[in-house]
């Protein structure tokens, strides 16, 4: 028998298909906690960063609207690193809530796609009622989380569990489950700001509706993945409703977004460096459209991942601009 390249990372028990070989759950996390973890989808944390990033945006444009109208104490700051943290730990938890939820529903379906077949639960790494138990169990937790913010705040995270309850079922009714996704993915948009102000207003409203349209523009890009396992299935997606026009729709709904976010920061009101991030997020977005396959599963991937970096960008200019206004609150 020939020896295994070298070249070549083996293969794990257990690892699922679509997962970046050697990740650190497969090569490092305990054998009896990775089919959880693999659930939880922790080997690909793309989804808790995005998920992650449009609570800190709307924390950082709160802050920056505060410190506007009446500048920052030392206790806002301590605040504002303590609320950030509770978004890292309530992003992770009910992502994975989220995920380990969907494989629930979607369990037949994914059994019958090469990419998802592996998953924990119809590959039997995990059973149906072990995978409702843990998504209680992250729910508690995120719960826990959510009760350090203010009340309104509280009854705000808990009207999200109406999306997140009917988001996997959309795929077998509509073409826009992309739409239910954005909307629910990006509760934080909302939650971020109600935690600095108690309230809503018209600056998260657009930051949401942004965080909305780019999530509807990424996740079509990675829904092209699976498009004709779909359509075997009977399972719809802005993929297959967009078709050969994808890239026009792809650039009016980050377009759509770039000028939503740009509308959150007027009214924040942000100073220099968001609108420079912007212009920058503005120039990915081009490069995403254009050099995008649609054909091309690895293409897709790469495209949705990159997202990421959307994040970090807008983060850096809220911030860059916070910095600026400092403790006095001057225009």
């Amino acid at each position: 028998m020939a020896a295994p390249s070298t070249n070549e990372p083996l293969p794990r028990e257990g690892a699922v298909a679509d997962a970046a070989q050697g990740n650190w759950v497969d090569a490092h996390a305990p054998r009896a906690w990775r089919p959880y973890l693999r659930l939880a989808r922790a080997d690909r944390p793309i989804g808790i960063w995005l998920l992650l990033f449009p609570c800190w945006w709307a924390l950082a444009l709160g802050f920056l609207h505060k410190a506007h109208a009446a500048g920052l104490s030392a206790g806002d700051l301590l605040a504002g690193v303590w609320y950030a943290i509770l978004f890292v730990i309530g992003a992770s938890v009910m992502r994975g809530a989220g995920c380990a939820y969907n494989d629930y529903v979607d369990r037949d379906y994914d059994a019958k796609v090469a990419r998802t077949r592996s998953r924990p639960i119809p590959s039997g790494q995990v059973s149906p009622k072990a995978a409702l138990a843990f998504v209680v169990v992250l729910s508690l937790i995120g719960f826990t989380v959510l009760v350090q913010f203010n009340t309104f705040t509280i009854w705000l995270g808990i009207a999200s569990l109406a999306l997140v309850a009917v988001y996997p079922f959309m795929k077998r009714f509509t073409y826009w489950p992309q739409l239910v996704l954005g909307l629910t993915f990006n509760w934080g948009a909302l939650v971020g700001w109600a935690a600095v102000h108690g309230a809503l207003g018209p600056a998260p409203a657009l930051l949401y509706a942004g965080c909305v349209l780019w999530t509807i523009a990424y996740d079509t890009i990675y829904a092209h993945q699976d498009k004709e396992d779909d359509l075997s299935l009977g399972l719809k997606s802005t993929a297959i409703r967009f078709g050969s026009q994808t890239k026009p729709w792809l650039t009016g709904l980050f377009a759509g977004a770039v000028v939503a976010w740009a509308g959150a920061a007027w009214l924040a009101p942000a100073v220099f460096f968001t609108y420079l991030a912007l212009a920058a997020i503005a120039s990915h977005f081009y490069w995403q459209v254009a050099t995008l396959r649609t054909d091309d599963a690895e293409n897709c991937l790469s495209r949705f991942k990159s997202n990421r970096w959307i994040g970090w960008a807008f983060l850096a200019g809220l911030c860059a601009d916070l910095a600026v206004r400092g403790y006095t609150g001057a225009a």
